[in-house]
């Protein structure tokens, strides 16, 4: 059986949660939204953010793998947009890609984002809208504009579920809400 967690409760359109908190390096937690499998906040979250996007000129949805694959899904069902998902690894048949290296926050490593040859031309000269699930570092956002500026694309605008730590950094986002870190004893 898991250990009992400190949690921390959140809501997107009418869908409630409770975060668990990690600690991420010493004396930092972060409470962990994991949309994987959770058809119910996807869905609401994919509803209530294709509504902010409606105002918004793009033709095209942007996320990094994996964990806000689902989420860029739903949105492109809504929103009637193509997507294209930037990669982690590369494999062979992704072909000629375009790079760039970013750190995660949690994995506290760095990590090359690639854009698939094949998705090359769907991009280039293209508006595009980039999509997280949580924004807290920026530096994945960072690596997805890297890549997109490399193929010739337009960032029209940057959206996530949540943004977390910096609230100032983060005015710019398309977000449902705002996630604190918590430090010391916190929480």
């Amino acid at each position: 059986m898991p250990p009992h967690r400190e949690t921390y409760p959140i809501e997107i359109a009418g869908v409630k949660r409770d975060l668990p908190l990690f600690e991420v390096k010493p004396g930092l937690k972060i409470a962990v939204l994991n949309i994987l499998g959770d058809v119910e906040l996807v869905e609401a979250a994919a509803g209530a953010l294709a509504e902010r996007l409606a105002a918004v000129d793009y033709d095209l949805l942007v996320t990094a793998e994996a964990k806000s694959i689902p989420l860029v899904y739903a949105l492109a069902v809504r929103t009637r947009k193509p997507y294209i998902v930037l990669r982690k690894s590369y494999k062979p048949y992704m072909g000629e890609v375009i790079q760039a290296e970013t750190l995660s926050i949690t994995t506290g490593a760095p990590q090359t984002l690639f854009l698939d040859e094949k998705d090359r031309a769907l991009v280039e000269g293209r508006r595009v809208v980039l999509v997280d699930d949580v924004i807290s570092t920026g530096s994945t956002l960072q690596g997805m504009r890297l890549v997109l500026g490399k193929a010739g694309a337009t960032v029209a605008a940057e959206t996530a579920i949540f943004t977390e730590g910096e609230r100032a950094l983060w005015e710019h986002i398309i977000a449902l809400g705002h996630l604190p870190v918590f430090t010391g004893g916190e929480r």
